[in-house]
């Protein structure tokens, strides 16, 4: 098989319209897919030295937008519990905005929750001391401490999408632990 190279001067010309039919069609919105192609021309040429001539530069570039695209799924799906609920109301009096966060109600706890809660939280803690500790760290500053994907990513020195895979994993092995402890 012929090996490829790379030629970034060309891609603009060559592969950006391909590209943003490619990510339009996945997040049906103008504005972020050509934010996506931008964003992956950036990781290509910041990447070129990896390319292995294996596949064509479109091949190549593609991948990198799946990753992108990816990425842009689970940055957005990883909010969905901050959702809000805003009703506009009118009364006799009164004009307004009701704005509530979805969140849960704290004054409709029973005893026998908190207890539950505590004993699941226990279980979660030791869990995690049984499982990879670099996984159980990164798991417990992102999902535990609530830290933004950035951050702990600059922390570990890893990217984005090896963030999800290890948190993936955490939630597998802190799973079965529990499957075990507290069940």
């Amino acid at each position: 098989m012929p090996k490829h190279s790379l030629d970034p001067n060309k891609w603009v010309d060559k592969y950006a319209d391909y590209l943003f039919n490619y990510a339009i069609v996945r997040v049906n919105d103008r504005e972020i897919a050509n934010d996506l192609v931008s964003e992956t021309f950036l990781a290509g040429l910041n990447s070129k030295d990896n390319f292995l001539g294996k596949a064509s530069e479109r091949t190549w570039l593609i991948s990198i937008l799946k990753r992108k695209v990816i990425d842009y799924y689970r940055r957005i799906n990883s909010q969905k519990g901050k959702a809000e609920v805003r009703i506009n109301y009118s009364d006799d009096e009164n004009d307004g905005e009701w704005l509530e966060e979805q969140v849960a109600d704290d004054f409709d706890r029973s005893a026998e929750d908190e207890m539950e809660n505590e004993e699941l939280r226990l279980a979660i803690l030791e869990c995690l001391d049984e499982i990879n500790p670099k996984h159980a760290a990164i798991f417990k500053m992102k999902t535990i401490d609530g830290a933004d994907t950035e951050a702990v990513c600059n922390e570990f020195k890893i990217t984005p999408s090896n963030l999800w895979v290890i948190i993936h994993r955490a939630r597998t092995a802190l799973a079965a632990c529990l499957e075990k402890k507290w069940l």
